[in-house]
């Protein structure tokens, strides 16, 4: 069988066949074959293309870009619009692969039924390009990013201009398609996410690349901009102050008593403090000023603090108390009361860690390793982070104090003791209403106890 194809030329206003190209069927065959690992090999760069484009990090990216090689800038005009740069490829691929499955679908039917035909060659060519276009080609991207991802660069730009008014009506048609149905386009974002940098850094830490005080504070870190100045507060209890009416002398003693070198000023209640005042003011002016004891005057070293609510983002409040220059603010509920202060000791604390000064003791006391002796200021994510355990973290709630109040619905008197799945709390210490420690012990291998029945609770264990 031949297959025979006109070549027309237009000869004194008619139309006559000038000649006759004839291809056999071997020859047919052996053109679809070497246009299909053509094909093959297109299917190849596209796949490998989007695994070396979205895998290589932003700032790589940049670095490269920086160093001044041509194909350094290319790829990083290429990664500024990821949206446009994806269509690319995607178009590229399934026009590659739609190909190479109608021309093996032609070349079979020369020789099978048509309905054959389809069946096989879909066959084949799945397995072909599975194995050829994109497992073996995506492997090798992974282990070669940055290289290839800097081979491929201009050939991409090139692909992307051949097919530019697709590229273009896809990329409209996606962007459209994300819009009405309220999709988010997360190619444009980073592909790195804080979950992520997490497991990083746990990977490090058993690796022996990052120690576990340094992935201690990064993990500080990353948890300081969901802190809010609730949380990391002294609170009110807590919280000494000296009396507008006070004289010199006597703001002198509170300051040292109190063991802090400053301390904010009220005015009939701490629901009305009016400024802070530092002990080294103090002293200066009593010892060293040029007025009589008698004309001394605590209102003229009050310097003035801000106050903020309670629900205030740490991160945020870091940043104004450095621009305002405020060692010291006041925080307030949603009815103005005062409900504690944040120094930036406080807020340092929260990133490096507890900072003890003489006697005081740790906020977190290891018995072993599943049982620990905790103040009850102490967070509850702390704790879990400490034991490894998962208390829940609730709203009514921050403290591991705050946690039993909860679960006990009531006040709870010392020796009492709470369970929460496989965890035991016993209020260690109680003082008036509140909880100054307990004893947390995670029972290992303990499930389905998460309940607070009367027979758990006794005051004399």
């Amino acid at each position: 069988m031949f297959v025979t194809q006109p070549i027309v030329a237009a000869v004194t206003g008619q139309v006559d066949i000038a000649a006759l190209v004839t291809l056999s069927d071997g020859q047919i065959l052996g053109v679809g074959l070497v246009t299909i690992v053509i094909l093959v090999g297109l299917s190849a760069f596209f796949s490998s293309s989007e695994i070396a484009m979205f895998s290589l990090a932003a700032h790589r990216v940049e670095s490269l870009a920086e160093e001044g090689s041509r194909a350094g800038e290319v790829l990083a005009g290429l990664k500024a619009d990821p949206h446009r740069l994806l269509v690319t490829i995607l178009v590229g691929n399934n026009l590659i692969n739609i190909a190479m499955s109608s021309i093996a679908t032609g070349l079979l039917a020369l020789y099978l039924d048509q309905g054959t035909a389809v069946v096989v060659a879909t066959i084949a060519i799945t397995g072909v390009v599975l194995l050829f276009g994109e497992s073996a080609p995506k492997s090798y991207a992974v282990e070669n990013t940055e290289s290839w991802a800097l081979r491929i660069a201009r050939p991409l730009k090139l692909a992307e201009q051949l097919l530019l008014p697709l590229v273009v009506l896809f990329d409209y048609l996606t962007r459209q398609l994300n819009r009405i149905t309220g999709g988010r386009g997360t190619i444009e974002s980073s592909y790195v996410t804080r979950q992520e940098i997490r497991e990083i850094i746990e990977t490090g830490e058993r690796e022996g690349v990052i120690e576990t005080d340094e992935r201690e504070l990064l993990q500080r870190v990353f948890r300081f901009h969901r802190t809010i100045a609730k949380e990391v507060m002294t609170p009110r209890l807590d919280m000494r102050a000296i009396p507008r009416t006070a004289d010199i002398e006597e703001a002198i003693t509170t300051c040292i008593e109190a063991g802090h070198a400053r301390l904010p000023v009220y005015e009939d209640s701490l629901d009305n403090i009016v400024g802070m005042v530092h002990v080294r003011d103090l002293v200066r002016d009593l010892n060293y000023g040029s007025r009589d004891s008698e004309q001394l005057s605590l209102d003229a070293l009050v310097e003035p603090t801000l106050h903020v609510p309670e629900s205030k983002n740490v991160d945020e409040l870091l940043t104004e108390m450095r621009n305002s220059r405020m060692p010291m603010v006041i925080v307030i509920d949603e009815f103005g009361t005062t409900e504690g202060l944040v120094t930036m000791e406080d807020l340092t604390e929260e990133i490096v860690g507890e900072i003890l000064e003489g006697e005081e003791d740790e906020p977190i006391e290891f018995i072993d390793a599943d049982t620990a002796l905790v103040r009850g200021e102490v967070n509850v994510e702390e704790v879990n982070d400490a034991l490894d355990i998962e208390l829940p973290e609730g709203e009514e709630f921050e403290t591991i104090a705050g946690f039993i109040f909860n679960r006990a619905g009531r006040l709870v008197e010392e020796g009492e003791v709470i369970s929460f799945e496989s965890v035991d709390i016993r209020a260690e210490e109680v003082q008036n209403t509140r909880i100054l420690k307990a004893h947390v012990s995670a029972v290992r291998g303990r499930l389905g106890a998460d309940q607070t029945t009367p027979e758990e609770i006794d005051p004399h264990d």
